[in-house]
C-alpha cells in the first residue's frame, strides 16, 4: 500500500530534478571532492605496497578496482561501490574511506565502472557483479558490501536472485546501501534522464525495491539531514525488504559516508562484525 500511495503522490509532479539535487543544499559542497581526493591520495601513498591499484576485472579501462591490504592476514573483505548518479567519480576519489576497515583488519576493494551516458545503468549493474566475483576469486572468508547513493543502488542489486553465483552469495556477511537509490522510476522525471535514458520498464527492472527480499543481512543507512527524496528512497527499501535501517543524526548526503573511515563507528561495526 505504501508503494501505491507513493506513486499516486508523485504522479502529479512533472519534474523531480530539484528533489534529487544534493550539492545545492549542502553548505560548502564544492569543497568536498578536492578534500576527498587529497585524503585518498595521502592514504594510497601511506599504504605503499599494501595498495594494489588499477586491477582489471573487465575489458574497458574503467573496469578496474583498487585493493588495499591490512597489516596482517585479512579477517574479511569490504567492497565499497562509489556513487555519483552513475555519471561521475571513480575509485581513486574514495580511497580514504578504506581507513576504517583496514584498521579493523579487513581488506578493502573499490571498483570503478563505466559511466552514463556511455553505458546504461543495467550495464553498470552487470559490471559491478563482475567486479564482486573477481574480488571474491582472489580472497577468502567473509565479504561485506557497502555503496553510497548510486553505489547503494548497485550493492542492493547484487542480492537480486541470480546476480551473483551461489558460492559468492554464501560469503556475503552484510550489505549496507548508504543513501541508496532504490526506486529508479522517479529519476525518469529528472533532467539527468538525458544521460540515463530510462523508460519505466527499464527503471523497474533496475529498482531494488521490486526485488525479492534477500536472505543476506541488509542494513539501509541514510543521513537525517539529507534531501527528503533520499530519506524516502532509504525508507522504501527498508520497508520493501523488512530490513534494518539506521538514520544517522546530523548527517547529509556528502558526509554520511565519513563513518567508513572511522574504525570505531557503528557503520564499521555493522559491516565487519563476525
Amino acid at each position: 500500500m505504501w508503494l501505491l500511495s507513493r506513486r499516486i503522490d508523485e504522479s502529479a509532479m512533472t519534474d523531480l530534478s530539484d528533489a534529487y539535487a544534493n550539492g545545492a543544499y549542502i553548505d560548502g559542497a564544492a569543497l568536498y571532492p578536492p578534500r576527498w581526493d587529497s585524503a585518498s591520495k595521502a592514504l594510497r601513498e601511506a599504504l605503499g605496497e599494501q595498495a594494489e591499484l588499477g586491477v582489471s576485472y573487465g575489458p574497458s579501462p574503467r573496469q578496474t578496482y583498487d585493493f588495499f591490504q591490512p597489516d596482517h592476514i585479512a579477517k574479511g573483505t569490504l567492497i565499497f561501490v562509489h556513487g555519483g548518479y552513475w555519471r561521475m567519480f571513480d575509485r581513486e576519489t574514495w580511497s580514504f574511506l578504506a581507513k576504517g576497515a583496514l584498521a579493523r583488519g579487513w581488506a578493502v576493494a573499490m571498483p570503478s565502472y563505466d559511466l552514463c551516458p556511455q553505458v546504461g545503468i543495467a550495464t553498470i549493474t552487470q559490471q559491478i557483479a563482475l567486479a564482486v566475483q573477481h574480488i571474491a576469486g582472489r580472497t577468502q572468508g567473509s565479504i561485506s558490501l557497502a555503496g553510497h547513493s548510486a553505489g547503494g543502488h548497485l550493492v542492493a542489486r547484487m542480492v537480486a536472485p541470480g546476480m551473483l553465483p551461489a558460492a559468492v552469495v554464501d560469503r556475503l556477511q552484510h550489505v549496507v546501501p548508504i543513501s541508496p537509490l532504490s526506486d529508479l522510476e522517479p529519476l525518469c522525471r529528472t533532467d539527468m534522464n538525458e544521460d540515463f535514458q530510462l523508460d519505466v520498464g527499464m527503471a523497474r527492472a533496475e529498482s531494488p525495491i521490486l526485488q525479492p527480499a534477500p536472505q543476506t543481512k541488509v542494513t539501509v543507512w541514510v543521513g537525517s539531514d539529507e534531501r527528503p527524496a533520499f530519506i524516502d528512497q532509504a525508507m522504501w527499501l527498508a520497508n520493501a525488504w523488512q530490513c534494518d535501517q539506521v538514520v544517522a543524526q546530523g548527517k547529509h548526503h556528502f558526509d554520511v559516508i565519513d563513518d567508513l573511515a572511522d574504525p570505531n563507528s557503528e557503520m564499521l561495526s555493522v559491516l565487519t562484525a563476525g
